[in-house]
């Protein structure tokens, strides 16, 4: 009996799904329509119907989605959040958002108004948009399951205190923030509390503190995006199992600037990426158990500055090529494995033919040692002075770290 039960009970309840699917209904909003209004439009529409809105200029305040609707826009329509409102607010499960601008959100620091904020909800897709000069661009709050991809979000922030994120998470699971561009605000993607997300191929770029920065997020996967030209590149602390794979990090200049700053992470993989023309690759403080391979590290003044917080950590099968300075650290402690990597500035030979120089190569010069307490040694750079400092550590070694070396260099770059 129980069985026959359960039985009829999937059956009402597939017969109830399939009703709801056939009488889902289209709702048509704009001029010339006989609804005219975004509001009206989802007044009458009942979860699961589409509501399509033709394209045109919609001030109509903060529009609130609580129900299972799929909003898309023709044509692009705009909604204008005149500087004083949230342009839309999703509180329900199963929303679409796709095919608007959305432009002029409200300002709050209390608030946290954004073009678009999901709050404690699930399965929400923001697709397709465009986003210009909102506080926050796409704000997800306490949300699971949600798939942002293919905005473009665009901010002209001036002084961080002044502008929100481009894509702001916070105690939220299971995002998909997909093929987003991101310019002009405080961070282009800030992550909080975030696990188990995935970031792939998105352009930040232009922001005014990092291009991305998340803290407590743990087991979430970054994945060949592009950071260009940011305050700080990218920030990633207090976090562990984090894979970072295929990124660029480009043009991110400035006196605390890095191409990736990592700060009390751990058990994570940075692998095949590219960092470019910064002032810092990497830059590590109390990070451990990280595995770093097959990445380029090439013009950037420090391709890596380790401190001496950092334990077990394994760089190996990388290209270091026309830094100012390879490796620098604060310390002479030598906690870290560097091995089959390779070096421009190695002077070494390979009479055996291996493929790897017959001698080791110490990538901490004598002379960054000092750049790094005293940095108006710089100064000095490229002069006789600093390059005799150099040769002369190189013959008599003694202040440099004597375990920070690669004691099988490769005498070819490999590719990346």
């Amino acid at each position: 009996m129980k069985d026959l039960a359960l039985t009829f009970w999937c059956v009402f309840v597939c017969l109830c799904i399939a009703n709801n699917s056939l009488s889902a209904a289209t709702i048509h909003v704009g001029k010339g329509q006989l609804i005219s209004t975004i509001k009206a439009g989802l007044e009458k529409a009942r979860s699961g119907d589409t509501v399509l809105v033709a394209a045109g200029l919609y001030t109509e305040g903060n529009i609130v989605i609580d129900k299972a609707i799929f909003l898309k826009g023709i044509g692009k329509p705009v909604l204008d959040g005149e500087k004083r409102y949230e342009p839309l607010s999703i509180k329900s499960t199963g929303v679409t958002i796709q095919g608007f601008t959305i432009r002029n959100s409200g300002h709050s620091s209390i608030n946290d108004i954004a073009g678009i904020k999901i709050y404690n909800t699930h399965h929400v897709r923001v697709l397709d948009n465009e986003l210009l000069d909102n506080f926050f661009g796409v704000y997800a709050q306490n949300a699971k399951n949600v798939e942002i991809r293919g905005n473009i979000i665009r901010a002209f922030g001036t002084a961080e205190q002044l502008i929100g994120n481009g894509i702001h998470a916070w105690k939220s699971d299971s995002l998909n923030l997909a093929n987003n561009s991101v310019y002009g605000h405080r961070d282009g993607i800030y992550l909080e509390f975030v696990t188990h997300s995935q970031i792939k191929g998105n352009l930040s770029e232009k922001n005014l503190r990092y291009g991305l920065h998340f803290m407590f997020s743990h087991e979430n996967s970054y994945i060949t995006n592009t950071f260009r030209s940011n305050g700080a590149g990218v920030a990633v602390m207090y976090t562990k199992h984090v894979r970072m794979e295929n990124n660029r990090f480009e043009e991110n200049w400035g006196d605390a600037s890095y191409g990736l700053l990592l700060k009390d992470i751990s058990d994570s993989q940075i692998i095949n990426n590219q960092f470019s023309r910064n002032t810092t690759g990497i830059f590590m403080e109390g990070s451990n158990r990280i595995h770093i391979e097959h990445n380029n590290f090439k013009s950037n003044g420090w391709g890596l500055k380790i401190q001496s917080s950092c334990m077990d950590n394994v760089l190996k099968d990388n290209n270091f090529l026309q830094n100012t300075f390879d490796v620098a650290t604060n310390g002479t402690l030598a906690l870290n494995t560097f091995t089959h990597n390779y070096w421009d500035k190695y002077e070494g030979y390979d009479l055996n033919k291996d493929g790897f120089g017959d001698i080791p190569f110490r990538p901490v010069s004598l002379f960054s040692m000092m750049v790094e307490r005293y940095p108006s040694a710089m100064l000095l750079f490229r002069s006789f002075m600093a390059t005799l400092f150099d040769r002369t550590e190189k013959l008599l070694p003694s202040l440099t770290p004597e375990g920070l070396k690669d004691e099988k260099p490769r005498m070819k770059s490999i590719k990346v």
